[in-house]
């Protein structure tokens, strides 16, 4: 990574640093209290969206809270692009945001297998990827543990929602789809489409806490 993404990531630790200290306390019991509107596609395994493309929706459960916030914010304030996410996100208040999130980070921890302190050794090109991404610097050795609670864990993520995560940022001018953040808009924009998608393979294949927990009706 050059130094002008090198300094960006900088600005983006600080200022993620400081969002994190400053968000509002959440209430893991009161957060199962209002999680009907996520449920019908986080809480089913393998469960597909179809916008913009088919991909299976993202694993939640033992994601950071500090991230679930960030992101659910993002759609908020049109950040993220996505119709359903933001229409969502746009009935929340910061403490149903905070209450929701603190419900998905505990939730499934005591199943959650053990995970190693590295991520797996990539080989031949997608190593070269990897060191050029500069992926551990933002998601920890072994991608699952952020450098900053507001960053996600990615290790075990499906590839086809990493593939279309990376893609979006590298989406400008479009209504309905697409992410603006400096850093990620930086990174994903040095690679081709089919880097990034060997890219996803390798982190869907790494260890992490990342789980989708099905809720008792979907059983």
């Amino acid at each position: 990574m050059n130094k002008f993404y090198t300094s960006l990531l900088v600005l983006f630790v600080a200022c993620a640093t400081s969002l994190v200290n400053a968000q509002e306390a959440g209430d893991a019991k009161a957060g199962e209290t209002k999680i009907a509107m996520c449920i019908g596609c986080h809480g089913i395994k393998g469960y597909q969206a179809s916008f913009p493309e088919v991909y299976k929706v993202p694993k939640i459960s033992g994601q950071t809270s500090a991230y679930i916030v960030s992101a659910l914010t993002a759609y908020q304030k049109g950040d993220r692009k996505h119709p359903t996410m933001r229409s969502i996100a746009a009935s929340l208040t910061p403490k149903d945001m905070a209450d929701i999130a603190a419900y998905y980070e505990a939730h499934g921890k005591d199943s959650a297998p053990a995970v190693p302190d590295k991520a797996a050794d990539a080989t031949g090109k997608v190593a070269e990827l990897v060191t050029k991404g500069a992926c551990t610097s933002c998601h920890g050795a072994n991608l699952n543990k952020p450098m900053v609670p507001g960053y996600p864990k990615i290790a075990g993520q499906y590839k086809d929602y990493v593939y279309v995560a990376l893609k979006s940022y590298k989406s400008e001018n479009q209504a309905t789809w697409g992410r603006n953040n400096g850093v990620m808009g930086g990174v994903a924009k040095q690679f081709t489409l089919e880097e990034l998608k060997e890219l996803a393979a390798y982190v869907s294949q790494q260890q992490g806490d990342l789980q989708t927990v099905p809720q008792s009706k979907f059983r």
